[in-house]
Formats: structure tokens, C-alpha cells, sequence
């Protein structure tokens, strides 16, 4: 993927994120930005921010593909759901598109890692995504850590959505996911990653689990609702480093980021 810095962004930074994107510059110059035994999550901006409805892109897609391989976020004005996957980035448009992501285009909120399963869990049963995701928990040994995980199979019932492009004045998120679009995907095979925030992390990113969903045709993805699968094999990988880089510019910097969003969240994650 073509390799382009955001010099305007990077000239913007404050001193505190102005030191993050110098410790990356040094990493990509020096090899990986982990030393032995570090995994590192790499997150732009937060999501009580996008919550907010900061919605403007701040980071490009060729510079987030530097810092990980898997992932999930969105798009500029919110312009749909991000899956990162074997490197390999797609945008889900609400109208149920999938594209290919072009590497100029810019992200404001995302998660991405280089995922390098340590486990694979072998669970039995059918589940659906709560009964999924508790059942993940009780194989981890901290939930004090972020985990990313990866989940391929053949899914009986997807239920997805992908939020649709904004236009300023943006609105809250809790109101712009009310003209998302929705999908229902059956009988098919593909793969279910994403990324567990420890529930301290609250207001920096969505807590508990929040995952992504796209098909092995590349043509039907999107944010996991709910879904239905037997006996999932699940690779996971604990995440001890966090990194994230922060807008210094525009709705960002006036933006309520103390009010609680719990409630507004969980409608935006699932729907209730």
C-alpha cells in the first residue's frame, strides 16, 4: 500500500501528540514500533469524540496501514464502517457497498493492530454474539487488557449495519445512526474481527467488545448487531501497549468529553 505522511496534520499537532507522532516516525524509521514481548493498539481520537460528532477525517488510511494489518473505524463525515483485514482495508458504505479503501482517504476514529494470534480457543456450541463474546471473556486471562481478535467460519445469521455520510452541521452519533443502513446476511462464510476495550477505557474507546463482520467474497460486511454461529474457532491476542493520536483542530477541541455517553453508546452498538 503507498506510503504518504500527513505533513499539514502533522505541523497542527499539539506538544503531547506532537511527541506520539514523533516516537512513530522514529519507529517506522528504526523498524517496528514494538520492542520484544509490546503489542501495540493503534487508535485515532476517541469515541465520546465521535459520539460528538467529530466527524472530520485526521488520519490518512496508507498512514494507518503502517500501524496494523486489522482493524475497524470509520470514514470522513462518517461515511461508513472500516474492516481491516490481512492488510487489506474496506469501506462498507450504508447502502451496503463494499469497496476498497483509497490509501489518501482519511479516518476520524479508528483501531487497528497487527494481529499475530498467540491463542486459538476452540469453543463449542451456537452462540450469538453476547453468548460470543461472554464466552471469549472467560477464556482470557485478564480483562484488564485490550484483545483483538479474529473469528473465521461459516455464519448461519449476520445481522450488520454501516452508518451513512454526514453533512455539517454534523450531528451527535446517537442521532446520525438513526439513517443507517442494515443488513441481514445468512449461510455464509467469513470472518468476524474486532477489538476488546477493558471497561476503564471507558470514553477512549467502546467498552467490551466491538466488532466487524465481512464475507469471503468481499461483498457483504459491516458492524456486528448480532449473528448466529456453531463451534467458532477464535484466534485472540492481548494487546499490551496502547498509542493513540489526537486532533488538535476544529470540533474536537470544544467538544463535551466529560458528560457520561454510556447510555447513547449502547443504543449506537446494538441497537437498545
Amino acid at each position: 500500500m503507498p506510503q504518504r505522511m500527513l505533513k499539514p496534520l502533522g505541523r497542527r499537532l499539539a506538544p503531547c501528540a506532537l511527541a506520539l507522532w514523533a516516537a512513530l516516525l522514529w519507529g517506522c524509521a528504526h523498524g517496528s514500533l514494538e520492542g520484544e514481548g509490546e503489542v501495540t493498539l493503534f487508535q485515532v481520537s476517541t469515541i465520546d469524540a465521535l459520539m460528538e460528532g467529530v466527524y472530520e477525517g485526521q488520519v490518512s488510511f496508507a498512514r494507518l496501514a503502517r500501524e496494523g494489518d486489522l482493524g475497524i473505524g470509520t470514514f470522513h463525515e462518517l461515511d461508513g464502517e472500516l474492516v481491516a483485514l490481512d492488510g487489506e482495508f474496506y469501506q462498507v458504505k450504508s447502502s451496503g457497498q463494499v469497496l476498497p479503501v483509497d490509501p489518501a482517504m482519511k479516518t476520524p476514529y479508528a483501531d487497528v493492530v497487527r494481529f499475530r494470534p498467540q491463542r486459538v480457543v476452540q469453543l463449542k456450541g451456537t452462540f450469538n454474539v453476547d453468548e460470543l463474546c461472554q464466552a471469549i471473556d472467560q477464556e482470557l486471562a485478564s480483562l484488564n487488557l485490550f484483545h483483538a481478535v479474529r473469528i473465521d467460519g461459516f455464519y448461519q445469521d449476520i445481522k450488520a449495519r454501516a452508518v451513512a455520510a454526514q453533512q455539517r452541521p454534523y450531528p451527535k452519533l446517537v442521532e446520525a445512526a438513526k439513517g443507517q443502513g442494515m443488513f441481514r446476511f445468512q449461510d455464509l462464510k467469513g470472518t468476524v474481527l474486532g477489538i476488546r476495550s477493558p471497561l476503564y477505557a471507558k470514553g477512549i474507546s467502546v467498552p467490551g467488545w466491538h466488532l466487524h463482520f465481512i464475507d469471503q467474497s468481499r461483498t457483504s460486511a459491516g458492524h456486528v448487531m448480532d449473528l448466529a454461529i456453531k463451534d467458532p474457532k477464535v484466534q485472540v491476542m492481548t494487546i499490551n501497549k496502547f498509542a493513540m493520536l489526537l486532533p488538535d483542530k476544529g470540533e474536537f477541541l470544544n467538544s463535551d468529553l466529560v458528560t457520561d455517553k454510556s447510555e447513547d453508546l449502547r443504543t449506537v452498538e446494538k441497537g437498545r
